[in-house]
């Protein structure tokens, strides 16, 4: 009983990796509730990125929060869409370790909860579109730590793909009115799959140390698209990265 119980005490070091980045790059918005034409233009992200492990542990947690907003014009430049979006992802993966530690392989699955809008400057009968969805999405990344001029580096890859989920969606050639004002229901909450949502999203990253700060750059592709109520909608985005990385752990008792 008293080794029990001294067992239970024992000290366990959860290791916290938070990376807060910057990202800008180019975008494409198509979205034919709005406009049947595609949309090309500027966006700039936020993103907080954390990894959450005890030592000693397999599984590991990963909280990610992302707000973006976009402006993107038509091939004619005679109007733009505007783009605002928030996504809070929280992840679970098993975790590999090879190498002496130095090599990082986890496999796992995520929830993608989405809420934005797209505005049009042009139209003046439905002008906005609300963006909200939920995602379940099997995700991978690995990571690979090395040394080079006496520096330490550390590469990593981050892979996810959406299986299935739900999404708002207004059927093709109904108003918001119908839907909001006259509650008229036309298959508004939409289940999917990756049939209907066939999107991508990847991310590279490079961690270096320079003397007590790590600094992260790296590049982004996030390829949201979907088929549903006789509409379509993509945003495609690819950015670079920029930002800084902490480290640490935090020491408690098991209860």
């Amino acid at each position: 009983m008293a080794a029990a119980q001294e067992a239970d005490t024992i000290p366990s070091a959860k290791v916290i990796t938070n990376a807060q980045m910057i990202g800008v790059g180019g975008v494409n918005i198509l979205d034919t509730y709005l406009s049947p034409e595609k949309y090309s233009g500027t966006e700039v992200r936020y993103m907080s990125h954390t990894l959450r492990r005890r030592e000693g542990r397999r599984w590991s947690r990963m909280l990610v929060h992302q707000g973006s907003f976009a402006y993107a014009d038509n091939r004619a430049n005679e109007g733009g869409e505007m783009m605002g979006m928030y996504t809070f992802t929280y992840g679970v993966h098993y975790n590999w370790d090879f190498l002496g530690g130095r090599l990082n392989v986890i496999a796992g699955g995520q929830a993608d909860a989405e809420i934005g809008f797209l505005y049009n400057t042009r139209n003046s009968n439905n002008p906005a579109q609300a963006r909200l969805a939920l995602k379940i999405s099997p995700s991978a990344a690995v990571k690979y730590r090395f040394r080079l001029w006496n520096t330490p580096f550390s590469a990593r890859y981050e892979v996810s793909a959406p299986l299935f989920g739900v999404m708002f969606s207004p059927n093709y050639g109904q108003s918001y009115y119908e839907i909001f004002s006259r509650g008229d229901y036309d298959h508004n909450v939409v289940p999917t799959t990756i049939a209907s949502t066939p999107s991508l999203r990847q991310m590279l990253t490079l961690d270096f140390t320079l003397g007590r700060t790590t600094l992260r750059i790296g590049y982004l592709g996030d390829f949201r698209q979907a088929k549903v109520n006789n509409l379509k909608y993509h945003t495609y985005s690819n950015m670079v990265l920029i930002g800084f990385v902490r480290s640490f752990k935090l020491t408690n008792i098991i209860p």
